[in-house]
């Protein structure tokens, strides 16, 4: 919040029992206003419970003005929530599944194009920095939430405007943009290294591309040497073991993440109060005409780096004190102000308010509100600026705590002393920051001699704390939303005294038992395919049990699909450790991703087919060596392996001794480990690339699901397997590829015998 002099507004009138006058929290015209159209957006959008938010601030402060003012915004919310929901035209999809060249100016994050005037993503995204571009791939639609919990990709673009991805993105031609933006951009990264031009490109612009593909150590080696390939064929007692890893190589945004410190690196109201502050003492001698001078500058400002919800909310809320303070009616109240600008955000855009920088931007706000009332109801003899500034990140912590884990899957509990310490670097890099972009390619001597050693000391103490092994958490049902939110209202009144310390307290404990409870009796019993592309991944959860069949991976590409996808997905449904991880067989698309499984996660067995199968490959050889380097033990398994499990009994199906009717197969998908899992009546089986006729030798039986082996290739579930197995469902697990998967001669057997077809690709 800015602070800068004037005479404070008189407070009005409220009930004192609960609000006593003196305090951040007064229900004001603008909060009503707000709450309403908030409300009203949450409604058009099926979230009917919301119409109690502006009935329980009305019972605060019984105004009919604010009453009526609420019920006009609600109104109006509602109808805007209504038409931001209808399709939108979009002319790029008659030529989707197309391939097609765009040209446009590129800024980092999206193709703006002219004709027509859309802005369109682009998969992979070209390292390029902004200019005019011209891009070569296919047009479609963008992904949207693939797993439980994972990021809904389509319907955040969808909030940014942008309803068209290019796949496969080739640049053709580049031309570097010319314009002040180019200019600051050079000056931001004249004589700097590529980590401190990376993080000085996020500090000021909000731009973390090249921070999310540069490790955050310069000495960090991802790599790891081969091994040759070393089995445990012990059937002693399967106990978990494990041994906690190194510190993962970490890219510098995933390090701030990881470190509670991400806020950092977005464009914020931290941003704005420093350069306004300071800005705002050299601008003194104007006496009140300096507030004209800053609005300006703000506005200027906001155009530059472009428009991001929590960049608007604090801009309009710092214009709105400026405002205030230049007119004579001295500073706003706090949560006026910040109402004021999350009015005039939502009427604009109506959907940010569901994207989670807004949610996050102003739950932080609140959270620094909270604070301050905690500084003043518990004094000390610590600096008055230490002590906000700990009930301030303290209080900011705990209001964003359930978005935090409900989104990211964990919590960074190092958060608090990494925000004390690398806080205050900010006051320093920010308007140093500001003023190398504006000298352009003439700050590298500042940059060398100044931002440069900053940067560095910045980057090691984030590194430090990433450290850290943050709190594993998973997605937050609605429930635990709602109890949490009581939580935190119960908190704010008590700080108010408008509720007891007693009665705080004894609700602090039954939320704690209630969620506690609430994990105690979660009993899963499922199976879930995951959504991981081209390639193979299923889950098996069996109350406190877990078994992850293969993890996927990208042959021919460098993305972590073990890291980016299963893991989070994992987390999200409360997976943080797996008893049996089985690698199928020794192909990229099955077990590459499980390199990052066994580095991140606690595995108790990892499973292996024969040993001389798939012997001096790469990604087999990583595979192991990292079970090895975690003290993972690795268990050969055969036909007749078995294992029961809270009533569930897994079954290894092959592969089979060589034998003169099973002789041993030099490939790799004969040689899949098949499993077979038997509940009562429910059967299914797991096959990895087994071929066909190998599948109807295993005698596997009737099946209620059938996992079709080899994504749906032609060769197979032919028709003696089909008809020996006579599943009622299919699932398909694939991907975006070239091989024709599914084959549409298997899709033709399936439909032959009515069974129920389920693809990846198209349910997720």
């Amino acid at each position: 919040m800015i602070s800068l002099e004037g005479e404070p507004k008189k407070s009005p009138k409220i009930l004192p029992k609960i609000l006593p006058p003196d305090n951040p929290f007064i229900p004001s015209f603008p909060l009503f206003l707000f709450v309403g159209l908030l409300a009203g957006i949450l409604c058009a959008n099926g979230y009917f419970w919301a119409l109690i938010l502006p009935l329980a601030l009305g019972s605060l402060e019984r105004k009919p003005l604010y009453w009526g003012a609420a019920l006009i915004t609600l109104a109006l919310g509602w109808g805007l929530g209504d038409r931001a929901q209808k399709p939108t035209v979009n002319p790029l999809e008659v030529s989707y599944r197309k391939m097609v060249v765009l040209k446009g100016d590129w800024d980092g994050q999206f193709l703006h194009l002219t004709d027509p005037p859309l802005e369109v993503a682009l998969s992979p995204k070209p390292l390029e920095g902004a200019g005019a571009l011209e891009v070569l791939g296919t047009l479609g639609d963008p992904p949207g939430q693939r797993n439980f919990g994972g990021f809904d990709y389509q319907k955040w673009l969808a909030l940014q405007g942008v309803h068209s991805i290019l796949f496969g993105a080739k640049v053709r031609h580049f031309e570097a943009a010319t314009g002040f933006r180019n200019w600051f951009q050079r000056g931001l990264a004249a004589g700097l290294g590529p980590r401190s031009a990376a993080l000085m490109q996020a500090l000021e612009l909000g731009d973390r591309a090249a921070s999310s593909h540069l490790e955050i150590s310069s000495s960090a080696d991802s790599s790891a040497p081969a091994t040759t390939l070393s089995s445990q064929t012990d059937q002693a007692a399967r106990a978990t073991t494990y041994t906690k890893p190194p510190p993962p190589v970490l890219s510098i945004r995933d390090a701030f993440t990881r470190a509670g410190l991400a806020h950092l690196m977005a464009l914020s109201g931290q941003h704005v109060a420093i350069l306004v502050a300071l800005l705002g003492a050299l601008l003194l001698p104007l006496g009140l005409w300096r507030y004209p001078v800053l609005l300006v500058f703000l506005g200027g400002y906001l155009g530059f780096v472009g428009l991001q919800p929590s960049i608007v909310r604090a801009v309009l809320q710092g214009a709105a004190v400026l405002f205030s303070l230049w007119v004579g009616r001295g500073r706003l109240e706090p949560l006026g102000a910040l109402s004021l600008a999350g009015l005039l955000s939502l009427l604009v855009y109506p959907n940010w308010l569901f994207d989670l920088g807004f949610q996050l931007s102003y739950l932080a706000v609140l959270g620094l509100l909270i604070g301050h009332l905690l500084a003043q109801r518990f004094p000390s003899k610590l600096p008055k600026w230490l002590l906000e500034g700990l009930w301030m990140t303290l209080a900011s912590s705990l209001t964003t705590l359930p978005l935090i884990a409900h989104t990211f899957g964990q919590i960074p509990w190092v958060a608090l002393p990494a925000n004390l310490v690398c806080g205050p670097f900010m006051i320093v890099l920010v308007p140093l920051g500001l003023l190398a972009g504006v000298l352009g390619p003439l700050s590298s001597l500042l940059n060398t001699l100044i931002i440069g050693p900053i940067c560095t000391v910045l980057l090691w103490l984030v590194e430090l704390f990433a450290k850290a092994e943050p709190i594993p958490w998973g997605n937050l049902e609605p429930a635990g939303f709602v109890l949490y939110a009581l939580w935190l209202l119960a908190g704010i009144l008590w700080l108010l005294r408008g509720l007891k310390g007693l009665h705080f307290t004894a609700i602090t404990l039954v939320a704690l038992l209630s969620s506690t409870l609430a994990a105690k009796l979660s009993n899963p019993r499922a199976i879930d395919y995951l959504d991981i592309g081209q390639g193979d991944s299923s889950l098996i959860r069996v109350g406190q049990f877990s078994m992850l069949i293969d993890g996927g991976g990208t042959p021919r590409g460098d993305f972590d699909v073990g890291r980016q996808i299963v893991i989070p997905t994992l987390r999200s449904m409360g997976v943080f450790k797996l008893e049996v991880v089985v690698a199928t067989h020794a192909d990229s698309d099955h077990i590459e991703g499980l390199i990052s499984v066994l580095q991140y996660l606690p595995v108790g067995e990892l499973w292996i087919g024969d040993p001389k199968t798939g012997q001096g490959d790469p990604v087999l050889d990583h595979l192991l060596e990292a079970a090895k380097t975690h003290n993972i033990p690795i268990r050969q398994v055969r036909r007749g392996d078995t294992l029961e499990v809270n009533g569930i009994r897994l079954e290894v199906m092959a592969p089979s001794e060589p034998t003169a009717t099973h002789p041993f197969y030099p490939e790799d998908n004969p040689n899949s480990i098949v499993i077979r899992l038997t509940d009562g009546a429910f059967k299914t089986v797991f096959l990895g690339d087994e071929p066909s006729p190998l599948e109807e030798t295993l005698g596997v039986g009737p099946l209620s699901i059938l996992k079709t082996a080899h994504h749906g290739s032609r060769y197979s579930s032919d028709d003696a397997f089909l008809d020996q197995t006579q599943p009622k469902k299919a699932i398909i697990s694939v991907g975006r590829n070239t091989y024709g998967h599914p084959n549409p001669l298997l899709l033709e057997r399936l439909s032959k015998r009515n069974i129920e077809v389920l693809r990846t690709d198209q349910v997720g």
